[in-house]
Parts: C-alpha cells; structure tokens; sequence
C-alpha cells in the first residue's frame, strides 16, 4: 500500500513540474508587473504571443537553438510590453482595459500568425538533464531532477534571483516603494516612471517565455488558443503567493498537481466516490481551478473575520496611474 501511495505521488510530482512551469512563469511575469504597481490583465495574450513567435522561430526562421528561439519569443512579448507600458505608465490608460486589449489582441495576432500551423511538430525542443544518465532508472530521482533546463529556471533561478532583488538591495527597496507609494518614492528621488516601464516591459517578457516554454519543452506543438486558461490561473497564483516570489513557486504546484492529478488518475484508471466513469475526467478537470480558488478565498475571508490587514493585500499603488503633479 505504501508502495502503491509512494509511486502514485511521484508520478503527480513527476507530471507536475512541468505542468505548472507555465504557470510559474506567467505568474512570475505578472508579480513583476505589479511589484512596481502595474496591473497586467494581459497574460493569456503575453502566453499567445510568445508561443506563436517561437513556432516561426523554428519553422519559418530555421533557428535551431532553443534557447534563440525562446529569445525571440520573449522580444516579440517584450515589445509588446512596451506598448503596454507606454499606454499604461506614459499616457496613463485604464490598466484594466488596456490588460484585457492586450489580452485580446495577443489571443487574436497568435492565432493569425499560427493558421495552418495547428498540429505541427516543433524540432527544436529543450533536452531533458539527465548527465550520463545519472537521473535515469529511479523514479525519485526522474520526478525530481529529470526535466529541461527552462523548468530549473523557472522554479529555481528566477525567484532566487527577485527574491535578493526585491529584499536584499536598495534598488529592490526603491522598486517595491514605487508599487507602494509612488507619490513617496518620487520624494525621495526615485524615478517612479522609469522603474514601471522597465519592469513592466521585464515582466511581459518573461511571460512571454511562458508561451515559449509550452512549444520549446511541454508541448512541441501549436495549437490556437494555446493559453487556455493559464493565463488568468497565473494572475490567481500572484494573488495566491502574495506577490513573494517563492511562494508562487508554490502556488504554480498545487494547481500542476491538480492537473497532473487528473493524468495519474485517467492512467491508472482510479474511480472516484459518487461519480459515475464518464464524469472523473470532467470533475478533475474543474478540479485545479476549483482548489485555486479555494485557495484563494479563504485565507483572504479569515483575514476579513480576524478584522486585521491581511499580509496578502496588495501593493497599495497596484492599478493607480502616477500624475507627479498631484502629489
């Protein structure tokens, strides 16, 4: 019975890690953003972008390094994020309409630039590490160790690399005070609108890499609509992690474990109490949304009850355009 638990947990990890990769960095992508107080609705479009300028990368450029091509998928989504930066933080638009235009525009220009590329094998793949076949034969070490390079960045070097930023330098202390206060950061001479272009351009470009990394590594192939949903799933995840960047690691996993779950459970043909065979999948299929938002809410309505402010409110200038004149 062990055993049998043991393996099962492992194959939900091993389904898992790449499952949520995605996740992780549109999520990523988007704490980013609104670190410095800028709401980006427009990650499924960011996703879209990415992904279609990747699969041209391959097909049409003949680029034949991977990594090239998630550059170019990422320069395509960082541009863009600078016409959503210069209409946000420049011209000062309403973040929420511009979000969903780019959401919009991004869903609509990558299925035009992916037609009658549906279905169409990507050659150019990320390899997964596995030296001499050392992570080979064991199911522990396959699970844990066994995935492309990409996915290692996403969980490891990414939030590594913005938690020192964010809580161990000046520059992240003026970044933060900028998506806090920005009326304060600008007193004390930090250039509140140059930080929110750069990161806001920084973040669209890695979630833009979200999109490349579901044609480089997850799914070597283009379909329309390739987001499908994780995009809003990673604006829940920044919500979920409250805007730290280890705990959107975490939050990525718990909904790539609901998904992967669903996997494990088709292939090991498990039943579930209550429903009948022809319902599992459409019950764990709902499931990882359901649990994201669950996870969402009640810690959030505790906060509420207790009366008290909730270590996940978010930055107090998330959403608010800056007019130095009235500060």
């Amino acid at each position: 019975m062990i055993a049998l638990i043991t393996n099962a947990f492992l194959s939900i990890v091993q389904a898992a890690i790449p499952a949520s990769a995605v996740v992780v960095l549109a999520a990523t992508g988007a704490m980013v953003n609104e670190k410095v107080g800028v709401l980006n609705l427009g990650q499924e479009g960011l996703i879209g972008i990415g992904a279609v300028f990747t699969v041209l990368a391959v097909q049409v450029w003949e680029i034949e390094s991977p990594w090239l091509c998630l550059l170019v998928g990422m320069s395509a989504a960082a541009v863009a994020g600078t016409l959503f930066a210069i209409a946000t933080v420049v011209v000062r638009a309403n973040q929420v309409l511009v979000g969903l235009a780019l959401t919009l525009g991004g869903i609509g220009l990558s299925n035009q630039l992916g037609t009658n590329r549906n279905g169409t094998p990507i050659t150019v793949v990320f390899a997964d590490l596995d030296p001499a076949g050392a992570f080979s034969g064991n199911q522990i070490t396959e699970a844990f160790f066994q995935h492309d390079p990409l996915a290692y960045i996403a969980y490891v070097f990414l939030p590594l690399v913005l938690w020192f930023l964010f809580y161990r330098t000046r520059h992240g202390l003026d970044l933060r005070a900028v998506g806090e206060s920005p009326a304060t950061a600008d007193a004390t001479g930090t250039p509140v609108l140059t930080f929110r272009m750069l990161y806001t351009i920084l973040g669209c470009a890695i979630s833009g890499a979200a999109g490349c990394y579901m044609i480089l590594a997850f799914t070597p192939t283009w379909s329309q609509d390739i987001a499908r949903g994780r995009g809003w799933v990673a604006l829940a995840v920044v919500i979920l992690a409250a805007w730290r960047p280890f705990y959107v690691v975490l939050g990525a996993l718990l909904y790539g474990a609901m998904i992967s779950l669903d996997q494990t459970t088709q292939a090991r043909n498990w039943d579930l109490p209550f429903l009948e065979a022809k319902d599992v999948s459409f019950a764990l299929a709902m499931l990882p949304y359901l649990v994201t938002l669950i996870a969402i809410l009640v810690p959030a309505g505790l906060a509420r009850i207790g009366k008290r402010k909730s270590a996940r409110d978010a930055p107090g200038g998330l959403a608010v355009p800056y007019f130095r004149e009235e500060r």
